[in-house]
């Protein structure tokens, strides 16, 4: 994109048109009822001309934000919405519920779909593995009773745990990346700092809000609910293959990428060549619904006589139907993001705290912690922190493993204070059938109170080994 005209605005202007821009926003939606695909873009508009962004330049800046964002998630959606609905459809969903509580048992549930939820989300982002994760907690919640919130809540914990803080995932494989710091460190920290930072600050904090929701009802997001009798139903084993295959897929791409930065490999090896291919998310997902559409849904349908047909057609229809919106909101929210990015706010808030002279931690905390709450994207925050305490963090005598503990910290600043900006938040909120309001206690609470416990624990960490 062409360099913008940008009028020039003092800090505290921009402050205050970027907070009253979320109140509007907040009173579109909420209380006219304006749907927030609308609001959001109307509201992504006039707050970049208030900024100062000119009229030619605004609507390039929107459509950047829009386009970049659904670029990332409507792959992922798309085919995780696929992947979801033919396992709940072929009655994998419930070979999956029937196993858990199995081996967990009944009360156990919550916790045994969150721990799921922890293995699932190490390599795969948090929007594509929740959404084949979701016909797995709509089954256990429709089987067990009871509100959807105590079932959904603490996965959603387990997976902004995971994306926050270890990698592969960008934001904090970014941040370790330009720290010059050990990957391999950063996930046995991550791992140290994660796993107590999302039992206490997570899954505790999750349980204690879905209590306060008794009655929240199981969306039929993926379609109507299905009892598939149990001799139709796909093995345990072709059920295993679908969901690990992405898992195994992005670590390989993972893997070969680590040994060509290493220099192990060249850039020009076959196998790291066919790993970008086939390990790219996007991919992973899409070559997983088509193992499950044969796996699950044609091989068993022909053997039993059916006819498959425009069947197939039909379900994957049925599926993508009812996440378009979610993605035209996701987008929405991602060109609002890039509005404010544009305006430079956070760039602003993020320098002059760095120049306060606070402890480096707190100041690398605080720092990613304005990018997100200005911008909304953890990516965009965990890189723009990492990039701006670097020089400090370099230039100083401090440990690999205080290096990981900084990497940590900001990782957690990234994954907390969601609001309106994030598409994250319109994501994951619809996705469970949360209103705004409802979106903000929960999957906000959740992902702060991981913050501050990340925060804390990587603080002692970073003393500890400073």
């Amino acid at each position: 994109m062409e360099e913008l005209v940008l009028a020039e605005r003092p800090v505290w202007l921009l402050l205050t048109i970027a907070v009253v821009a979320i109140a509007v926003l907040l009173f579109l939606i909420i209380k006219l009822r304006l749907h927030a695909f609308f609001s959001l873009l109307i509201i992504a508009v006039a707050t970049g001309l208030a900024a100062g962004i000119s009229v030619a330049d605004v609507i390039t800046v929107v459509v950047a934000g829009f386009s970049n964002t659904v670029g990332t998630v409507a792959l992922l959606v798309g085919f995780g919405a696929v992947l979801g609905r033919l396992i709940e459809i072929t009655g994998g969903a419930q070979v999956l519920a029937d196993k858990m509580l199995d081996t967990f048992g009944e009360k156990r549930a919550p916790l045994a779909l969150a721990v799921a939820s922890l293995f699932y989300a190490f390599p795969i982002f948090l929007d594509a593995g929740f959404i084949v994760m979701l016909p797995v907690i709509y089954t256990v919640a429709r089987r067990l009773g009871g509100s959807f919130m105590m079932y959904v809540l603490p996965s959603i914990a387990s997976f902004m745990m995971m994306h926050a803080l270890l990698p592969p995932h960008p934001g904090p494989t970014a941040a370790a990346t330009v720290m010059g710091a050990d990957v391999g460190l950063v996930i046995i920290v991550g791992l140290l700092i994660g796993l107590p930072t999302w039992y206490f600050g997570g899954y505790l904090v999750a349980r204690a809000i879905a209590k306060r929701y008794p009655n929240t009802p199981v969306p039929a997001l993926l379609g109507e609910p299905r009892d598939v009798p149990k001799d139709e139903r796909p093995g345990f084993a072709s059920i295993l293959v679908v969901l690990l295959m992405p898992l195994v897929l992005i670590f390989f791409n993972t893997g070969m990428s680590t040994l060509e930065a290493q220099g192990t490999v060249g850039d020009d090896n076959v196998f790291f060549q066919f790993s970008r291919l086939i390990g790219a998310t996007p991919v992973a997902m899409a070559l997983s619904a088509l193992t499950a559409m044969l796996l699950l849904y044609v091989i068993p349908r022909r053997r039993r006589g059916e006819k498959v047909g425009g069947l197939l057609e039909d379900l994957v229809d049925d599926a993508l139907a009812p996440v378009c919106s979610i993605i035209l909101i996701t987008g929405a929210g991602g060109a609002f993001g890039r509005v404010l990015t544009e305006t430079g706010i956070g760039t602003e808030i993020a320098n002059g705290l760095d120049a306060m002279g606070l402890p480096l931690i707190v100041s690398a905390y605080l720092v990613t912690m304005a990018m997100r709450i200005a911008q909304g994207s953890a990516t965009v925050a965990a890189t723009t922190g990492a990039a701006i305490m670097a020089p400090a963090v370099m230039g100083g005598d401090f440990g690999t493993i205080a290096v990981a503990a900084m990497v940590i910290a900001i990782g957690a600043a990234s994954i907390g204070w969601s609001h309106v900006n994030d598409s994250g938040f319109w994501l994951i909120g619809k996705f469970c059938g949360f209103d705004t309001v409802t979106t903000f206690k929960t999957w906000s609470v959740v992902g702060t109170t991981i913050s501050l416990v990340g925060f804390a624990l990587s603080t002692v960490v970073f003393v500890i080994a400073a």
